[in-house]
């Protein structure tokens, strides 16, 4: 079995003897853990265990593009089919009702496509297991400076990754902490940013951590502006970016409540921005030296 550590929340995986697991998920390896701890997530991966879908379909959940259809069981356990872009069956994942036991079958395939299977259904899992942690996965490119992390959301290809390298060319002292899938969560009443497995195309899987000091929705516009968000305006901007299952009351509402706590303590903004040198230095002057 091998331990890993993220967000301070520990995780176990159990594979067959076939399955490297750290050649699968290279980006667990630095988030490798060999204390003490009860893990709150524990996943079970094979190529051999079988079960057929019995569960209704209840929805798509959409990660990386591609849509995993997700069934609800009579026990409030959940079933996922997870597929790549090109609808090649990568694996399917079942859960008990609070995801503290998922069981993983992978699929054969490409490394490639066996990746992308276990990798989504380890982020799934994960980021419904503590969900109601004041643990969220957020949709956002993050970048640390002077200290603090500061996140840029937005839509796919609109240009947050844009952002934070921006900020990395053009202003001394930052380094990128998590390219698409960065964790957040309040530790003792502060809102802190965590390194994850999960990065999207850019491999930077760091087991790091800072206090945020703001969240920035990003939208391309013809001129560069910022403005800082109402809260009824940054709960409405900041939901969608987090991986919940609005079908599941649990995690839902246990999402809605760590979003409120961050509205309440986080300062966040829109900018509306080109992509250029003017613009992370418009939103770093701004967020960051007021």
């Amino acid at each position: 079995m091998k331990r890993f550590k993220v967000a301070e929340h520990i995780i176990a995986i159990e594979a067959d003897d076939c399955i490297d697991v750290l050649n699968l998920l290279p980006g667990f390896k630095p988030f490798e853990w060999d204390g003490n701890g009860v893990a709150v997530l524990t996943v079970y991966v094979s190529t051999t265990w079988e079960w057929e879908l019995r569960g209704r379909e209840i929805g798509q959940f959409d990660v990386g593009g591609t849509n995993h259809g997700v069934y609800l069981n009579d026990d409030g356990g959940y079933q996922f089919e997870v597929s790549d872009i090109n609808g090649h069956l990568c694996a399917r994942m079942q859960s008990n009702k609070d995801f503290s036991k998922c069981t993983v079958r992978l699929y054969e395939g490409t490394w490639n496509q066996q990746n992308f299977g276990l990798n989504n259904c380890m982020m799934m899992s994960y980021a419904f297991a503590t969900s109601e942690s004041d643990t969220i996965l957020i949709h956002s490119s993050v970048i640390r400076c002077d200290g603090k992390a500061y996140l840029m959301t937005a839509p796919s290809g609109t240009g947050k990754s844009t952002h934070t390298r921006l900020w990395y060319d053009n202003i001394p002292g930052c380094d990128l902490m998590n390219d698409d899938n960065p964790v957040i969560r309040m530790v003792d009443g502060i809102p802190v940013a965590f390194g994850s497995p999960w990065s999207g195309k850019t491999p930077c899987y760091r087991n790091v951590q800072a206090p945020i000091g703001g969240i920035v929705r990003i939208r391309q516009k013809p001129e560069n502006s910022i403005r800082k968000l109402k809260p009824i305006e940054a709960f409405a901007m900041l939901l969608p970016a987090c991986s919940s299952m609005k079908w599941d009351e649990r995690v839902y509402n246990g999402v809605c409540d760590s979003v409120s706590h961050f509205v309440a303590t986080c300062n966040i903004w829109e900018l509306g921005c080109l992509p250029n040198a003017a613009a992370a230095h418009l939103c770093h002057d701004t967020i960051a030296l007021t």
